[in-house]
């Protein structure tokens, strides 16, 4: 079957979206690190959308591990398609990448970042991509970090290839480019920001002294609920689109970017384009945490006890879409605190919407994964607070009791547990036969539940209580 390429492209069905013409009046102003679905439907998205107005920020793709995704691109002129994913399913054209960059073209990364022209280099490479300590402080112990202090021109790292490309900048007496993390981690820009300078102060720590000095690394929030592209999707684009496309991404409709207010190199305008400018970044990530990541959990462990394979599915059960809308509206919404510029019960209802699309399907059983290292976030910090100012527990008390409902009968199956406690969690959950001795093992798990909320009466009687309905099957 013939590939989308800028040879098809206007020979595609008038329904499907395109981007403009510019052609070779498009430069690249962005260096992105790891080309993924959720970079290609989120991020790469906004800048098609503001090469509309702004030719100055095409984007070089580079994969750093798999050549995959750069030779699909490459025989594709850069273009793929984005398929929303809604109640009435739209599909666009992405024409924003100028260059795809694979393994073992080092020589091509450091031209790119060495151009003063490239303003921006931006990252979606997962949080394990970042070499950082649980701390969030850089792994220097690292097998990439090492073998980049050794050989800095040579980098295996992000880490190094951004401390390689800013050494190149600072050498020849340019103006550094500003670094975006486009990850989910809490204080991204901040994590990255100290990751970067410990690098470079073993390279050199003048250096390290100029970055820290110049370099711009603003924190930001991403949000949109990408589901992996597989076959099916696959064939969906290929019907949309007449042609094929090895590419082509897909998301809901919604989309988030949020990214702090502070000034970027050549000013783009990425307000024009939806993105949020704030002072406040932690306040959003702290609302999407707790309100959205905190029912999504909630849903997976209780969803799964009450038999359910989807969110969709999970929302379909009118009892349990109460029981998390009012955990979100009444328990978690309290918790937040005023956010500059944000309506949070907004927010909350558009969460709840997003979660009965019909045209995701997420699993809950890829939800229920990392149990120990999400709920602390997602559940634990709001029950803390609540505790703290007198709030009830009584509903956020259900989805901890239901993480360990979730875990007791995957360790009496027999089935693996996804979670890098798993050993010290299937010990705890079958120490004791069925009932409270279970959440009294569970509690006493110090790297889960801090020694406030384990030793808190209310909250140990709270949570026995939850576990004792749900085996029960009782919800209210």
């Amino acid at each position: 079957m013939t590939r989308l390429s800028r040879a098809t492209l206007d020979h595609l069905p008038v329904r499907v979206g395109r981007p403009g013409d510019a052609g070779a009046h498009v430069q690249i102003g962005i260096v992105h690190f790891g080309p993924g679905a959720f970079h290609r439907a989120h991020q790469a998205a906004y800048f098609d959308a503001l090469l509309a107005t702004d030719l100055r920020w095409g984007i070089a793709a580079v994969s750093l591990r798999t050549p995959e995704l750069v030779e699909a691109l490459a025989a594709q002129d850069g273009l793929y398609s984005l398929t929303i994913l809604d109640s009435t399913v739209e599909t666009r054209v992405i024409g924003a990448h100028r260059a795809w960059v694979g393994p073992g073209e080092g020589a091509r990364v450091h031209a790119l970042l060495a151009d003063p022209a490239v303003r921006l280099v931006t990252s979606t490479v997962t949080e394990k991509g970042y070499c950082l300590r649980s701390d969030g402080t850089l792994d220097t112990a690292h097998r990439d970090i090492v073998h980049d202090a050794a050989n800095p021109d040579d980098p295996h790292s992000l880490i190094g290839w951004i401390v390689a490309g800013l050494a190149a900048r600072r050498a020849a007496g340019g103006e550094p480019f500003a670094v975006l993390c486009c990850d989910n981690m809490t204080g991204n820009g901040r994590k990255l920001r100290a990751a970067v300078i410990a690098l470079a102060e073993i390279r050199d720590p003048a250096l390290a002294a100029w970055i820290g000095e110049t370099v711009v690394f603003p924190d930001s929030m991403v949000d949109s609920i990408t589901p992996a592209t597989d076959d099916a999707h696959l064939a969906r684009a290929a019907e949309a689109l007449g042609v094929a496309d090895l590419a082509a991404v897909q998301r809901e409709a919604f989309t988030q970017w949020v990214l702090e207010d502070v000034a970027l190199p050549g000013d783009p305008d990425l307000a024009s384009v939806g993105v949020i400018r704030t002072s406040d970044v932690a306040g959003y990530e702290r609302a999407k945490l707790r309100i959205l990541n905190g029912a999504h959990s909630t849903l997976a462990y209780v969803g799964l006890a009450r038999g359910h394979v989807s969110v969709g599915d999970a929302m379909a059960d009118a009892p349990l879409a109460a029981f998390v809308e009012a955990m979100i509206r009444e328990d978690i919404v309290p918790s937040l605190g005023a956010i500059a510029g944000f309506d949070v019960q907004a927010y909350a209802g558009a969460v709840l919407d997003r979660f009965r699309n019909p045209e995701i399907r997420h699993l809950l059983s890829q939800i229920a994964g990392d149990g120990s290292q999400k709920l602390p976030y997602r559940i634990l910090d709001t029950l803390a607070e609540a505790r703290a100012a007198g709030r009830p527990i009584t509903r956020l008390a259900v989805p901890v009791a239901a993480w360990i409902g979730f875990l007791r009968g995957r360790a009496e199956r027999g089935e693996a547990i996804a979670d890098p406690l798993a050993d010290r969690l299937v010990a705890a959950v079958m120490a004791q036969p069925e009932g409270d001795a279970i959440v009294g093992e569970m509690l006493a798990i110090e790297a889960v539940f801090p020694a406030s909320l384990a030793n808190d009466a209310d909250f140990r009687t709270s949570v026995a209580k939850a576990y004792r309905a749900l085996l029960a099957g009782d919800l209210a």
